[in-house]
């Protein structure tokens, strides 16, 4: 069973505006981002716990219980310029990480089919934490 998420409404408002304007390309990740958000619970940006990931976070993560940590910004396809410690919203992982809190696994399928795990270890920056809402 996937653990609970929370999005905010803001987040969530970008996300459905994003969505709507993807390619039929890109369906397959649409369909999994669209699948997450409804499943999420909402809460206004300002009430949004400091342990939970959002877009434009900065989180450290690892896969499948490894000792080794991945640390990158949650990021928009929009804001995406090349550098390698962004991951956007519409891969697999992007999408598995929105709205997971520290401490929190999920099991994830990559587009070959193979599953993965991954979990948040920590959040380096959060937006809401600092107020940040209009990003």
């Amino acid at each position: 069973m996937k653990p609970s998420i929370l999005v905010s409404w803001l987040d969530m408002d970008r996300l459905d505006r994003m969505l709507d304007a993807l390619p039929a390309a890109q369906a397959g990740a649409r369909d999994a981002l669209l699948d997450e958000l409804g499943r999420a619970g909402l809460a206004e940006p300002w009430e949004m716990p400091a342990d939970v990931v959002t877009m434009n976070s900065r989180v450290r993560f690892a896969f499948d219980g490894a000792d080794d940590e991945v640390t990158m910004t949650l990021t928009y396809p929009k804001d995406m310029n090349g550098n390698p410690e962004q991951l956007s919203i519409l891969t697999p992982v992007g999408t598995a990480l929105l709205g997971l809190k520290v401490g929190d696994s999920i099991r994830w399928q990559r587009p070959d089919g193979a599953m993965f795990d991954v979990s948040v270890r920590g959040i380096e920056y959060q937006p809401e934490r600092d107020g940040q809402y209009h990003r």
